[in-house]
């Protein structure tokens, strides 16, 4: 195994965990826009109101979103576990 296949596996491990990572940081971020948006204009300032909807909106898409995460992690995966023999050369 060179350093060339070493940098080359690291990149499209960095790549898959930021494409699965994305969606999810996504929903956070916009519902944490939202909220502090709604903080801003009602200047209601509680702790509870920052962590329980975005905990939820997190949690929610995870559900909706597991099943193409898998996929995409299960392909990765394979393509790895094919690829092996090549790097013991």
């Amino acid at each position: 195994m060179n350093p060339e296949m070493v940098v080359r596996l690291a990149k499209e491990a960095i790549e898959v965990t930021l494409y699965l990572a994305l969606p999810i940081m996504g929903v956070g971020l916009i519902v944490g826009f939202l909220i502090s948006l709604f903080q801003a204009v009602t200047q209601m300032h509680e702790i509870t109101l920052t962590f329980v909807p975005k905990i939820v909106a997190v949690l929610v898409s995870l559900l909706f979103l597991a099943p193409w995460m898998l996929q995409k992690l299960t392909f990765f995966t394979e393509r790895l576990l094919l690829q092996l023999p090549g790097f013991v050369r």
